[in-house]
């Protein structure tokens, strides 16, 4: 398997590199860079790429590592043991009507190799990468319940994705291939631009690449705008039918655009920038 790319994500070419290499290593490809860089996106495009499918683990502040194995579900087999004269009490001795498979169980045991997605994982708590450690270097856990030994038919491509809101431990680093999406730059963010919106006006495009590259550039932001936030107020900008002379600004000067909601998703980012534009016009 080899991933070059698709029609609908543009992967440079140390990016496809990466994906490759932890392809060929058989190792997981801890993905980093801000949010709204195409982690996620990353993951789903590969897999649509060598034609595999993509089962997904969304991490939360609450999740345990236990659930990406599996789960016993007590409660449901206490309850149907105080109803067991349904069926004969058939359902609660078969322990395994209570174990629910999580994503990693399903990965392990699909009949074809499959893609896995392991995303956000820095939500989780710090001892969350510690706790799978075995489970990804040796493709196996064993389920105390039904006292058995899961091991993967096929390695699954594993995509782990962090917005580096916490630092992971050495020794999950060291099972990883890394790799940081840097933020595009000006000619690699017309190209994605391109693949979204192909028919989008030259000089409405020009306009918009340049107050959003202003606006990401201003010293002091909380939250830069990012890649899908430039998507979303470029959609805006087209569903408003607004014209490009209305983005326009003369040399380095920086004016409020439409629609900048889109772009500065705080009170501070936007007080910040409304107090610069308003500097500007009394300095002329």
């Amino acid at each position: 398997m080899k991933f070059q790319g698709t029609s609908n994500y543009v992967a440079t070419a140390d990016l496809m590199l990466s994906v490759n290499a932890a392809i060929t290593l058989q190792r997981p490809l801890l993905v980093k860079g801000e949010p709204g860089t195409g982690k996620t996106m990353l993951a789903e495009e590969v897999a649509s790429a060598l034609k595999v499918p993509l089962l997904q683990w969304h991490i939360k502040s609450t999740t345990k590592a236990q659930q990406g194995l599996y789960e016993y579900d007590a409660v449901s087999r206490l309850r149907d043991s105080q109803l067991s004269d349904i069926d004969g009490g058939e359902r609660v001795k078969n322990i395994h009507n209570y174990i629910i498979k999580g994503v990693l169980w399903q990965a392990f045991t699909a009949e074809q190799p499959v893609a896995l997605l392991i995303d956000e994982i820095d939500k989780a708590d710090i001892e969350f990468p510690n706790d799978l450690l075995r489970e990804i270097d040796r493709m196996e856990f064993y389920c105390y319940e039904t006292r058995e030994l899961i091991r993967a038919n096929h390695r699954p491509l594993v995509f782990i994705t962090s917005n580096n809101e916490k630092e992971l431990p050495d020794a999950f680093l060291r099972r990883c291939f890394f790799h940081y999406i840097k933020f595009p730059d000006a000619a690699t963010m017309q190209q994605i631009v391109d693949v979204h919106f192909p028919g989008l006006k030259a000089d409405l495009l020009s306009a918009a690449m340049k107050t959003f590259f202003d606006v990401r550039n201003l010293p002091g932001l909380k939250k830069k705008p990012s890649t899908s936030e430039l998507l979303d107020w470029l959609k805006l900008l087209m569903a408003q039918d607004i014209p490009a002379s209305v983005l326009q600004t003369q040399g380095d000067k920086v004016a409020v655009p439409p629609l900048v909601g889109a772009l500065l998703k705080n009170e501070q980012d936007v007080t910040l920038f409304e107090k610069l534009v308003f500097m500007q016009q009394r300095n002329r």
